[in-house]
């Protein structure tokens, strides 16, 4: 661990997938975000564990290599716990441009340092990592006999070994033209790995119940970490649908609640999604999903509710709120209410009794969304939503806003030449005030963001209809 007020450097090693929401945000909105944290889930999830995003690089642009100055390994370590954009950490012990800068890099390193991991009762290996680039076997020994001048003294042992050293080069991004020597070349001892694999044994392809707009695993993750989502914590869904979100947070140890106007789709009942499947099943829904994961105890409800008339009493009650919006593509948007003039309310419904309900103002829904979540996250608690975008016309005006809300992050999601949508996540900075009538400097932002998301729905209904698919991640709501 490196002394009070000193940062070791780490190498973060990247997945390219969702390249979007792993990246610093743009400049452009660096002037409406929180001071300090104003990142992607990297920066998150440093913040979540103590730490802050500080490099000494400029750009990241696509690279999977990142360079990251952390107070302690053990944020590192928690770090890697959580995250589903990298791949692998490592403490760096040098870097170069080529392999003598890397040599000069590596005999500056502090001895102090390397001592501890190379003393003679340990046991080590030297993994090569290329990136857009395969060497041959004798090349990769070529490059491990070249370290020699380091003071190895442990034995080698390739199977279980103590300690594993690797060295990585950057070989571009392009393809079609590989150089023949790296673009940077990095040494330095491995610390862990991701949770990579959670996309995996979390695929919607493997779940007892999902629906037309399931999210993708890895976003459904991203999400939660976008949200901070920590152990004990109370995450709430408004637009739960089969409860995707609910299933990420619940993995991290957070209780889970939800609502959702389909009465359908809370209760397991109607038509089925799955191929060659035409009804659902007795016990498809979201808590046999929970179960499923082995995460049933942090269960708390699902309930059937209107979004747009919430039901709770006044207080806050949540520490994330995580939640993809229908947009009227796939799954409509609706609320409780009829177009006739009803002077009084029914004193006495029968049990099957079910509401009338109205289309729901996209506008409406962002508006009483981020009042809604102004009201009932604790203070620091975070607002994590989609936002669709019809791209020729997006700007960063389009974002909604609220007076209690700060701006976190921003992250564009490309559907297709013409739409996408964006993750935006907010937190909350100061206790609620009574907002009942639309701020002035509000309304435009929501004319716009409706302007623009009806856009999208009409191009993508446009797109549907004449047969394009979107990838099962990319699917609007």
């Amino acid at each position: 661990m490196a002394p009070p007020g000193i940062l070791n450097r780490y190498l973060l090693l990247m997945a390219q997938e969702h390249l979007e929401f792993r990246l610093p945000v743009s400049p452009q909105y660096r002037p409406l975000l929180l001071a300090g944290d104003d990142g992607a889930e990297i920066k998150s999830l440093l913040s979540l564990f103590g730490g802050q995003f500080i490099s000494s690089q400029e750009t990241y642009g696509k690279s999977p290599f990142w360079i990251l100055s952390i107070p302690s390994e053990d944020i590192a370590r928690n770090l890697m716990k959580r995250t589903v954009c990298a791949k692998s950490i490592f403490e760096l012990w040098g870097h170069g441009k080529c392999p003598e800068e890397l040599y000069s890099s590596l005999k500056n390193y502090p001895a102090e340092k390397m001592v501890p991991f190379l003393h003679s009762d340990s046991t080590y290996k030297i993994k090569i990592h290329t990136f857009n680039k395969t060497l041959t076997q004798e090349e990769k020994v070529k490059r491990i006999d070249a370290l020699e001048f380091l003071p190895f003294e442990g034995k080698v042992n390739l199977k279980k070994p103590q300690h594993v050293f690797s060295i990585l080069e950057d070989y571009g991004l392009d393809p079609n033209h590989i150089p023949e020597n790296p673009h940077n070349i990095y040494f330095g001892r491995w610390i862990a790995d991701g949770q990579r694999e959670l996309i995996e044994s979390y695929s919607v392809k493997k779940r007892h119940f999902i629906g037309n707009t399931s999210m993708d695993a890895g976003l459904s993750f991203i999400m939660a970490n976008h949200g901070k989502v920590k152990k004990n914590d109370i995450v709430f869904d408004p637009f739960v649908g089969t409860g995707g979100l609910l299933i990420a947070s619940a993995h991290f140890g957070a209780y889970v609640y939800g609502t959702d106007i389909d009465y359908n789709t809370v209760h397991g009942l109607g038509k089925a999604s799955r191929k060659n499947q035409k009804w659902r099943g007795p016990d498809e829904n979201i808590r046999a999903n929970l179960r499923q994961y082995g995460l049933e105890k942090y269960y708390l409800d699902v309930l059937v509710s209107d979004a747009s008339k919430p039901s709770w009493r006044k207080g806050t009650y949540f520490d994330a709120i995580i939640t993809d919006p229908p947009y009227g593509i796939r799954e409509s948007t609706r609320r409780t209410g009829s177009q006739k003039e009803i002077p009084k309310g029914i004193e006495k419904c029968p049990e099957s009794h079910v509401p009338v309900s109205l289309s729901y103002h996209l506008s409406d829904m962002f508006f009483d969304l981020l009042n809604f979540s102004a009201e009932t996250l604790v203070l620091g608690g975070r607002l994590v939503y989609w936002l669709p975008v019809y791209t020729p016309e997006y700007t960063e005006e389009m974002v909604p806003w609220h007076p209690c809300l700060k701006l976190i992050s921003n992250c564009e999601q490309k559907l297709s030449s013409h739409t996408s949508r964006r993750l935006i996540t907010m937190e909350k900075v100061k206790e609620f005030e009574v907002w009942t009538d639309r701020h002035p400097e509000c309304e435009k932002p929501m004319e716009q963001a409706q302007k623009t998301a009806q856009q999208t729905v009409e191009y993508s209904r446009a797109n549907l209809d004449s047969g394009c698919k979107f990838e099962e991640q990319k699917i609007l709501a």
